[in-house]
């Protein structure tokens, strides 16, 4: 006679501890999954890749400042004064101060003597960004450029657009790299310069000519 319910309780029993055995093993498993050292790994590496990133910052730059203009002098140059007294203030040596009529040559040849200098990390334009007749700074300038920095003029009109509103559209300012050397251009307005160097160039100049410098 088969004892049909002792085969049953039997299967039963093994079915259990299979189970049994089945979960031990996953909470053997399941420290591991949540100890979260990948995590850890992770947040490790982002912020090392932080320092690394910053590491080339320069903190004193050698500036270069040109002013294009046909109307105004050295003398009486509030937008020229407006980026000296920033770049000072935050701790930049300011190693030229040049000013130059609204002049295509001019402009490009004078930012193409002032990149080759070993003293200029930097170099600030304004005048000549606006879209009368004689406004060549971007063309000029723009012509020079081995990398351009699209974020800045972006930048730039989005900050404007507080002060000035939809007239922003009207002012073309921009940076670029040349030569290992960062080069903004400005408008030639007062409140446009102090805007930029003290809200913008003063902020990152330092980071993106220690990321451009020229190569030793």
């Amino acid at each position: 006679m088969v004892d049909f319910q002792s085969r049953d309780t039997r299967r039963h029993d093994d079915d259990e501890e299979d189970e049994s055995q089945s979960s031990q093993s996953n909470d053997e498993e399941t420290p591991t999954d949540e100890a979260g050292h990948d995590d850890s790994s992770h947040d490790h590496d982002h912020g090392h890749d932080d320092h690394d990133h910053h590491s080339h910052d320069v903190e004193s730059l050698g500036a270069a400042v040109v002013t294009v203009s046909s109307s105004r002098s050295l003398s009486d140059d509030p937008s020229g004064d407006a980026i000296v007294a920033g770049l000072e203030d935050a701790g930049h040596k300011v190693v030229s101060r040049d000013l130059i009529g609204d002049d295509y040559d001019g402009v490009q040849g004078s930012v193409n003597a002032l990149v080759g200098r070993d003293d200029v990390d930097v170099v600030v334009t304004t005048g000549g960004t606006g879209v009368t007749p004689d406004d060549v700074t971007i063309e000029a300038v723009g012509q020079l450029f081995d990398k351009e920095l699209p974020g800045f003029g972006e930048l730039f009109r989005l900050l404007s657009h507080e002060e000035i509103g939809t007239k922003v559209v009207g002012t073309r300012a921009t940076a670029g790299v040349v030569d290992g050397v960062v080069v903004f251009c400005l408008p030639g307005s007062e409140n446009a310069a102090r805007l930029g160097v003290e809200r913008i160039i003063v902020e990152e100049a330092g980071h993106l000519a220690g990321l451009a410098g020229r190569e030793e």
